[in-house]
């Protein structure tokens, strides 16, 4: 079983970097389908075996390429690389996407005020969040304060909102 596990290891890292690289690149890219997102985490998470295996079987030569610059030169260039991706971008978000901070504001924000935004009248607004399990006693509590009230999550209350302009 050992064997079969070795010999299968370099090609299958070798096709699972292909994937990767594949949809990480359309990832990178924003086409095709939403597919890709999930493929790639996924995917890249079952790579992490074959490459063990993979340097389990090639040690020896592996320990080689350490006695000599390029190795270390390369390494610390990777982790620089990723590093940069942890440096504040100035922000106030941490560099989150913007459609976060729209959903952020419309949370804090009442049915009075979300409704014109949405093409209905605050009644109109009320009535679906009523009919969707969200209690609106006063129209004064935000939208967040209705998703806590009722037990639900902020995004159950923006399904809503989503769904109201329809």
């Amino acid at each position: 079983m050992k064997s079969l596990f070795l010999r299968y290891a370099t090609p299958f890292t070798t096709g699972l970097f292909l994937v990767s690289l594949v949809s990480g690149v359309a990832l990178f890219l924003h086409i095709g389908p939403a597919a890709f997102h999930g493929m790639h985490e996924w995917l890249s998470m079952v790579l992490i075996l074959p490459f063990v295996l993979h340097l389990w079987r090639n040690w020896r030569p592996m320990t080689a390429y350490f006695r000599h610059t390029p190795m270390i030169v390369a390494l610390a260039a990777s982790v620089l690389a990723g590093a940069v991706f942890f440096l504040p971008s100035g922000s106030a978000q941490g560099g989150r996407p913007p459609q976060f901070a729209v959903a952020n504001r419309l949370l804090a924000a009442t049915p009075a005020e979300v409704a014109p935004a949405l093409g209905l009248s605050e009644t109109g607004l009320r009535d679906r969040l009523t009919a969707a399990g969200f209690a609106v006693p006063t129209g004064a509590e935000t939208l967040h304060d209705l998703a806590i009230a009722a037990g639900q999550e902020d995004s159950a209350i923006l399904t809503v909102l989503a769904s109201a302009g329809n």
